[in-house]
C-alpha cells in the first residue's frame, strides 16, 4: 500500500468515525429526552401538591402521588419518603440522601457519552484535517508545480473534516448542557422535598 493510499484510508476512517459518532449522539439525545420527559411529566402541579401535603403533616397521603403518577420522579420520592418516615428524622434524612443519589445516577446514565463526544469530536475532525494536509504536501512534493490545483482541492477537503467535527460537537454540547441543567433542577427540587419531609417530622416530634 502506498503512502498516499494509506493517508486516504485514514481520512476515510475519520469520516466514518464521525458518522458513527453523530448517529450515536442522536440516539443518546433521543433516549435521554424520553427519560427526562417521562420522569418530569405533570411536575408543575405534582410538586406543589406534594409540598402542600408535607406541610400539612400528612405524610401518609404521599403514596397517592406515586399511584397516580408512577413515572414521576417527585411522586416516587414522596412515596419512598413516606414509606420510611416511621424510622425517624435522622434515618429518613440518610435514606432520602441515598435516594437522591440513586435518582441522579439514573438520569446521568449515558450523558457521559455526550460529554465525551462533545469534547473529542473537534479533535477527531482536526486529526482528519492533519491527514489531509499531509496528503496535500505529499502531492505537492510528488507533482511539483503542476500540483497547485490538486493541492488546493485536497486542503479544502481536509478542512471539511474539522467542519464536520464541529458540526457534531456543537449540538452535542448544547444537548449535554440542557440535560445537565434539567438534572440540576430535578436535584434541587428533590432537596426541597427532602427538607419539607424532615420539617414535617420535626413538627410532629
Amino acid at each position: 500500500m502506498s503512502f498516499e493510499n494509506a493517508i486516504g484510508y485514514m481520512e476515510t476512517a475519520i469520516f466514518v468515525i464521525m458518522a458513527i459518532a453523530s448517529v450515536l449522539a442522536v440516539a443518546v439525545v433521543v433516549e435521554r429526552a424520553i427519560i427526562f420527559v417521562k420522569n418530569t411529566k405533570d411536575s408543575s402541579f405534582v410538586l406543589p401538591e406534594i409540598i402542600q401535603t408535607a406541610r400539612k403533616g400528612d405524610l401518609s397521603g404521599a403514596p397517592k402521588f406515586s399511584e397516580n403518577y408512577p413515572e414521576n420522579v417527585y411522586a416516587r420520592f414522596a412515596d419512598f419518603s413516606s414509606e420510611h418516615s416511621k424510622g425517624g428524622k435522622e434515618s429518613l434524612g440518610e435514606l432520602m440522601e441515598g435516594k437522591m443519589i440513586g435518582e441522579r445516577v439514573g438520569f446521568e446514565t449515558r450523558l457521559s457519552i455526550l460529554n465525551t463526544l462533545g469534547n473529542n469530536a473537534p479533535f477527531i475532525g482536526l486529526l482528519g484535517t492533519v491527514f489531509g494536509v499531509i496528503s496535500a504536501f505529499y502531492k505537492l512534493g510528488t507533482l511539483g508545480n503542476a500540483a497547485g490545483e490538486v493541492v488546493m482541492r485536497t486542503i479544502s477537503q481536509a478542512l471539511l473534516a474539522t467542519a464536520v467535527g464541529l458540526a457534531v460537537a456543537i449540538p452535542v454540547v448544547m444537548a449535554n448542557n440542557y440535560f445537565t441543567r434539567k438534572l440540576k433542577i430535578i436535584q434541587s427540587n428533590l432537596e426541597i422535598l427532602s427538607k419539607e419531609f424532615l420539617a414535617s417530622l420535626s413538627r410532629k416530634g
